[in-house]
């Protein structure tokens, strides 16, 4: 009866509604850290383990001293990871280290357990000379070329349909490797996102579309961005493999995510995992959650820490301690401290890295506007004081002499 189907024919009219999709949620650790009955645990070691867990209390200490920084006025913005740990290192560690990872902009527990440094970390945030980004973009817009970690861009959802193209490309160099692309349900109501599905399972790339639920899109809440029970059962429309999973449990999600990926690489095909998650701190260091939901709800989402419930299971298995728990809370304090002072005192980007690495060589429309540039910062120099400071120094260097 049709070109795309192969679907039986009725003579009786019936409408579905889609709850015949009922999709369950995969969870293998219970809050106190011991497993359901039954449930059988991913084969994880104790150096895997551990590498996990620091790698979330690095990310806790690193959100709870930037968001003081940015109140101090010391940072411009921040953002949080708070509460969603486990989705973001539990699937970044089910990847290899050559996946690339392409993030919305509250995955730096992805590059951490990827061995992002603490400098690298403060020299991004504080926009400074050894940024990678050359100051170019704003705080947490994280990148590395060397982690397979695509740097963030603002625009949101604009990572989901790069991820299938990124993955195409993967599967004709036939290395078996895929992308993990990380968003929001609220992005996951873009266009891009649809687009993005569609091309995957059309062209049978090995990607996986991670959807970090958490209950809210900044202030809009789940019920009011859809109707329909979650994101999971979108992948029905696209022919797509797809599990729902509780983004607090790090074993549950380091599972999934393994077993997706295994799927995706093998096979040359998408999967969908929706992690069922909430964020604890604020959209950003410009929201204030107090305004949209209530001390209440988060109190019963602080019950479902994904930090504390490793911990518990570590604790469990003889790997960790409250001894080990102490010393590795100040040990990344302290790091976090120094590394965020040493960022503060190094001096910004050469102001011509503004006009350099897009074209071979600098046009002469371009140079022009630049030497304008110049010119406007010598002249209001209060205005623009790192400007200032760093055509002074580049004066001083070439020998020229010249003071802004």
């Amino acid at each position: 009866m049709t070109t795309t189907t192969t679907a039986p024919v009725v003579h009786a009219l019936a409408f579905m509604n889609g709850d015949e999709f009922r999709i369950p949620v995969f969870t293998l650790l219970k809050r106190d850290g011991t497993p359901y009955k039954h449930a059988k645990l991913p084969d994880l070691d104790e150096a895997k383990a551990l590498r996990i867990y620091r790698a979330m209390l690095f990310t806790r200490v690193l959100d709870e001293r930037m968001l003081a920084a940015q109140r101090q006025g010391r940072l411009s913005f921040y953002m949080q990871c708070t509460g969603e740990e486990a989705t973001i290192i539990g699937s970044a560690a089910a990847l290899d280290d050559e996946d690339m990872i392409m993030a919305q902009y509250r995955e730096q527990g992805a590059l951490a357990y990827r061995g992002f440094g603490v400098d690298e970390f403060m020299n991004q945030l504080f926009g400074n000379e050894l940024d990678l980004g050359k100051g170019r973009q704003m705080p947490v817009h994280y990148g590395s070329k060397d982690l397979h970690y695509m740097t963030i861009s603002s625009p949101l959802a604009t990572q989901i349909p790069q991820a299938t193209g990124y993955a195409y490309g993967q599967k004709m160099s036939g290395l078996g490797h895929c992308t993990l692309t990380v968003f929001g349900e609220g992005a996951a109501s873009e266009g891009d996102f649809h687009a993005a599905l569609n091309m995957a399972s059309v062209h049978q790339v090995p990607v996986i579309f991670l959807c970090r639920n958490n209950g809210y899109a900044i202030s809009t809440p789940a019920h009011e961005q859809f109707s329909a029970d979650g994101i999971a059962p979108r992948a029905f429309g696209y022919r797509m493999k797809v599990v729902r999973v509780d983004g607090n449990d790090i074993l549950a999600v380091y599972q999934a995510t393994r077993e997706a990926r295994s799927w995706a690489v093998e096979n040359n095909r998408p999967v969908l995992i929706e992690a069922m998650t909430y964020r604890l701190a604020a959209h950003s260091s410009s929201d204030d959650p107090s305004g949209y939901r209530s001390r209440k709800e988060e109190e019963a989402w602080r019950d479902k820490d994904p930090v504390l419930r490793m911990r518990l299971w570590l604790e469990k298995q003889g790997w960790w301690s409250e001894e080990d728990e102490k010393r590795e809370q100040e040990t990344r304090r302290r790091e976090v401290l120094e590394a965020m002072k040493r960022a503060e005192k190094r001096p910004p980007p050469p102001l011509e890295s503004l006009v350099a690495d897009v074209y071979d060589q600098v046009p002469p429309l371009l140079a022009e506007q630049f030497d304008k540039l110049k010119a406007h910062v010598r002249k209001y120099p209060e205005s623009y004081p790192k400007g200032a400071r760093s055509l002074n120094a580049d004066s001083q260097g070439s020998g020229g002499g010249e003071h802004a």
